[in-house]
């Protein structure tokens, strides 16, 4: 019996962005000199490849091979193999071997990470070959934005099951209008996957929808540092059968039925991807990872998923001054917007899979007061990426509308079957025109008015249960009116993070600073429930200047990913104050 080993990333080497720069074109030897360990960096302009300096045969170390005239080639002291490391492919003896790479990462601190995932390929553990799939048999049927319904045999599974109400406080909203039958069709899953604690995938006004038929149906999520349901108990959803699985490891759910969650190679800490395998055909859905799995991926599946639309942060629409003009914005988003969308197709150039269907992707920002966003928020159509995927690729493609169904096992025996994709019904609603935006504004509303906030003390209290300090940066809050004007009554206020005090002026030393406006309700909202930033920054709900223009990856990190995961005592802050 094979012994299963979680999958984990250890971190080999740390180069700082001074080492970065000083890094030439083709071979670098680098030493990790904590630890002695070397290894080889490739650079071939901006792509970098990297591996340890061992050679695969009996551990010998590389040097320059001289013989090389193209630099890009190194030579094993012991028994001269040469390794290509421009391919990491060996070339002596030729056609043997290839070089167990490294995952090459750069932080929001512009430094280079070299990480080693282990295993590197879970998924070939127990391989299993394909079976003949009949017609019908497995089935994914799209609801709306990331969340679909897969028949697999006579099992149903669901994705990231966001059908209701709004994402992040009020910033998001439905695009599709779901199927009139998504509450039933929760209800008769037999597990649900939710890849990570954003609320368009983790979506509580859903979940408490589903709960109160159906509590005890089984919710599979990844062991990420900050658990996905962290806020669970505060949210009033009552769920009690939430499955926290390892990753890197099958998930038998029946004979013919496994799936197993990995973790994204930039955001470990929150962010999943998994891969489903029925009867050995594989379903990829890599959610909203930056990088999944490092960036290793399995090949030549049969259906995969991925994010593609672009727009999912505040940046750099709810930014001004400086260079942020409209110009520059509206030049900024069409740049990124391409970028992303040649990274999807390259990618799926790359892993070959049968099929592929962008998701993940449809939301609006459909309040009226965030007009100014959904006009400049401009994001990727679905339809342009499969297009240059089809010019440059084999692979079929599919774009989703509400309630359309994909036969697995009919598209991959005829791609050309009529039946092999089965649309909505001539007239179905594809688009939403309406949201009905009242009860979820009025529960935002109802902490303006807390008695939390007639007490301006809840400010020193509120930032140091938030334990970010000793960081040189000057933070200037204003609680503002839809409009981003300042609220009558509101709070206006300095935080001085290097002692986390909380002064009447800027002080004289040297510092950076931000000016953070946001929105009365979502602020207190945030601030009362304990709640992550996201709410504020995904969701538009801010606008931000910052001088000088440089991300504070410690502070926003922190404030969206590592606040506490038990909000302020506020009763305790009351009887005090009282």
């Amino acid at each position: 019996m094979m012994d299963i080993i979680e999958q984990t990333a250890e971190l080999l080497l740390c180069l700082s962005p001074d080492e970065v720069a000083s890094l030439k074109e083709g071979i670098n030897f680098v030493r990790n000199k904590s630890t002695g360990k070397d290894y080889i960096l490739y650079k071939s302009k901006s792509k970098l490849r990297a591996c340890k300096n061992m050679c695969k045969h009996q551990g010998g170390l590389f040097i320059k091979d001289i013989e090389d005239l193209d630099g890009r080639s190194v030579r094993c002291t012991k028994h001269n193999w040469k390794l290509d490391v421009s391919t990491m492919k060996y070339i002596n003896p030729p056609g043997s071997f290839c070089q167990d790479e490294l995952v090459v990462e750069e932080s929001e601190e512009n430094e280079l990470l070299l990480l080693e995932l282990n295993p590197p390929n879970p998924w070939d553990s127990e391989p299993r070959s394909p079976e003949d799939l009949a017609f019908g048999e497995v089935q994914i049927t799209y609801l709306t934005h990331a969340c679909v319904d897969l028949k697999l045999g006579d099992k149903r599974m669901v994705f990231d099951p966001w059908l209701t109400g709004p994402a992040f406080a009020r910033g998001w909203w439905l695009l599709h209008e779901p199927p009139s039958d998504w509450l039933e069709r929760l209800c008769q899953a037999d597990l649900i996957y939710v890849s990570h604690m954003h609320s368009d995938h983790l979506s509580y006004p859903t979940l408490k929808k589903l709960a109160g038929r159906r509590p005890d149906i089984p919710i599979y999520v990844g062991k990420t540092e900050r658990p996905v349901f962290w806020n669970l108990n505060q949210s009033g959803v009552q769920l009690t059968n939430i499955n926290v699985v390892p990753f890197g490891i099958w998930q038998q759910v029946d004979k013919n039925l496994r799936f197993m969650i990995l973790m994204d190679g930039v955001h470990p800490e929150m962010d999943t991807c998994i891969i489903v395998e029925y009867k050995g055909h594989k379903i990829l859905n890599t959610v909203d990872c930056t990088r999944p799995n490092g960036g290793r991926l399995p090949m030549k599946v049969d259906l995969m998923m991925s994010d593609f639309a672009g727009g999912a942060s505040g940046f750099p629409m709810t930014f001004s001054g400086g260079k942020f003009t409209e110009e520059w914005k509206a030049q900024f988003i069409k740049t990124e917007r391409k970028k992303l969308l040649n990274y999807k197709a390259r990618l799926v150039k790359d892993l070959q899979p049968r099929i592929y269907c962008p998701f993940a992707g449809y939301f609006v920002e459909s309040h009226p007061s965030d007009k100014y966003i959904r006009e400049t928020n401009i994001k990727n159509d679905p339809d342009e990426l499969n297009n240059l995927i089809k010019k440059n690729s084999d692979v079929l493609t599919w774009t989703p509308r509400p309630g359309a169904t994909l036969d697995l096992g009919r598209m991959l025996k005829d791609p050309t079957d009529s039946k092999g994709i089965i649309e909505p019904p001539e007239g179905t609603k594809i688009y939403k025109d309406s949201w009905d935006f009242g009860p979820y504004l009025k529960i935002l509303n109802a902490a303006v008015g807390d008695e939390i906030f007639h007490h301006s003390s809840w400010i020193k209290e509120y930032f140091t249960w938030a334990g970010f300090k000793d960081y040189n940066l000057v933070v200037r809050m204003i609680e503002t009116d839809e409009d981003f004007s300042p609220f009558p009554g509101g709070y206006d206020y300095l935080v001085d993070f290097l002692d986390l005090s909380f002064p009447k002026e800027r002080p004289s030393r040297e510092h950076p600073y931000e000016e953070i406006r946001s929105r009365v309700d979502v602020i207190r909202h945030v601030v009362k429930n304990g709640l992550l930033w996201d709410d504020l920054y995904i969701g538009f709900q801010t606008r931000l200047q910052r001088d000088p223009d440089i991300y504070h990856h410690l502070f926003w990190n922190h404030f969206q990913i590592k606040l506490p995961l038990t909000p302020p005592d506020w009763k305790s802050f009351l009887m005090y104050c009282g």
